[in-house]
């Protein structure tokens, strides 16, 4: 049992140490952004991209939560922490915009944001119950270990398929902060730092699963020699 897991957390170490990072860069990039005001809170600068964009029908509401914010596309919402929503810097309208972003893609269908969409049922099982078969096939059941890799596939396709989805919401968001002017030259690089070190979280989350996904497909080739 030792040795395996310290064989995996070797796997894993890369991804590991990556989102350490990330999340260092983003504490750090976002207190700097937050102390840089904006002509427009949150909630306003992601009405106004929405509106600019014609998305008139999407509602933008407050919900509890540290940097919680997200848009939901079932119900065409956008929903934006407290202190995104209510605070007038460009930490706020930078992530305000970027979940904008999400909100353009699905009205213009994305094709990358409808596969993921399509795709989160099944990664949802995947990790979860994947994992957990995964587990228990090191130790009972090449089975079950090669149908937990099965469905673990799918957390992998999701998190790569996220990456161009994220990624493409904020060049949207950026090029919308500028062309309405809510961000000007002298502020664009702190919304920068903040949406490029949210993307490096996305990275390091996609390295995990692959490595994951490599350990216990090296394990379960073992397993077959």
């Amino acid at each position: 049992m030792y040795l395996i897991n310290l064989e995996y957390l070797l796997w894993v170490a890369p991804a590991m140490v990556l989102g350490l990072i990330a999340q260092a860069w983003v504490r750090s990039a976002y207190a700097s952004a937050q102390r840089m005001p904006a002509p427009l809170s949150g909630a306003a600068a992601a009405r106004h991209i929405l509106d600019s964009a014609g998305l008139v029908n999407v509602d933008v509401q407050a919900v509890r939560g540290h940097l919680s914010d997200h848009y939901d596309p079932r119900h065409k919402v956008l929903r934006l922490s407290h202190q995104v929503y209510n605070s007038r810097s460009l930490a706020a309208v930078g992530i305000a915009a970027h979940e904008a972003g999400h909100a353009i893609q699905d009205a213009r269908e994305y094709a990358p944001l409808v596969i993921r969409n399509v795709a989160v049922p099944a990664a949802g099982f995947g990790s979860q119950i994947g994992m957990l078969l995964m587990l228990l096939g090191l130790f009972f059941s090449t089975f079950l270990l090669w149908v937990g890799i099965a469905l673990f596939s799918c957390v992998v396709f999701f998190q790569v398929v996220n990456l161009p989805v994220e990624f493409n919401a904020s060049r949207r968001a950026k090029a919308q902060l500028a062309e309405l002017g809510i961000v000007d030259r002298r502020g664009m690089p702190y919304v920068n730092n903040v949406l490029s070190a949210a993307a490096l979280t996305y990275v390091a989350a996609t390295l995990e699963a692959i490595l994951i996904l490599l350990y216990f497909l090296s394990a379960a080739q073992r397993r077959n020699d």
